[in-house]
């Protein structure tokens, strides 16, 4: 592991690392932040996965998260959202590959090779941080937006026990029935859509559920509803009488602005339940 940069951030110290990762076969890099209570010992840890054509750096300079995070004494991972190098395949649009790898593992090619972003995320960085880092892995929440919000919802509901809590803003909802989800499940993993259910957050719901607290923001002013289908997500978590909350936020886009307004309440809510753990 590389360190990148370390700066000094409400107390704590933001840094931004590479490594080589096995998982995705090429060099890796995320954003860490540690809050002061760090240098005491292990502190829980928040996840933030990132949407279409982010890298690590978006959330981490754009969210507003730190601030509240080093409020509570809660750590910040913020992870590519796909492998990166000459290498690796890429596809014109903004919405598939690099910048776009929808937190699965690729069965089909190109994209086998190195688009394994499911272990990534779920096995590789969360054993990588936690050998090197004072963090407690066995607090953990997770969070993101749009597609990161798929990956944050999918991963928890896949993975129970893992998370103790999970929250989104306007995630990609049900992408089985969206553009924003059928090209890429098909790019990635083929054509039958079997292999699709567990990457599709509303069947999950209907399926599993979550064993803890859910919170979804999505703005009611959003220009892709369309394509997040906040409806079918918001349908389900009621189906399925979900312990959660589902916001419209009346005014507000997809934006990094929407993202920023209410951040605060999502680490609250995290705070809360990772410290009720």
């Amino acid at each position: 592991m590389k360190t990148i940069s370390e700066n000094a951030c409400f107390g704590g110290t933001q840094g931004v690392y590479s490594h080589t990762s096995a998982a995705c076969s090429c060099e890796m890099t995320f954003g860490l932040f540690l809050p002061a209570e760090a240098s005491d010992g292990p502190v829980p840890v928040l996840w933030y996965l990132s949407g279409l054509t982010c890298t690590h750096e978006n959330a981490m300079t754009k969210a507003g998260a730190q601030s509240w995070a080093a409020e509570h004494g809660i750590a910040l991972v913020f992870p590519d959202t796909s492998p990166r190098g000459d290498d690796v395949a890429d596809d014109e649009a903004y919405d598939l590959g690099k910048g776009a790898g929808f937190y699965v593992n690729a069965t089909q090619d190109p994209w086998q090779p190195h688009f394994q972003m499911w272990d990534y995320i779920a096995e590789e960085l969360p054993a990588l941080i936690g050998a090197n880092f004072a963090v407690d892995l066995t607090r953990q929440g997770i969070t993101g937006h749009s597609m990161g919000g798929h990956g944050a919802l999918t991963l928890a509901m896949n993975l129970p026990g893992r998370y103790t809590s999970v929250s989104a803003f306007a995630p990609i909802a049900n992408p089985t029935a969206s553009d924003w989800g059928r090209k890429q499940l098909t790019a990635y993993l083929g054509e039958d859509d079997a292999a699709w259910a567990k990457h599709d957050a509303t069947l999950l719901m209907q399926e599993n559920g979550f064993d803890g607290p859910v919170l979804i923001d999505q703005g009611a002013s959003d220009q892709f509803l369309d394509l997040l289908k906040p409806e079918a997500l918001a349908a389900a978590i009621a189906a399925k009488r979900q312990q959660g909350t589902f916001r419209m936020q009346p005014g507000y886009d997809h934006s990094y602005f929407f993202v920023s307004t209410f951040m605060e309440d999502h680490i609250a809510f995290h705070a809360d339940a990772l410290y009720g753990a």
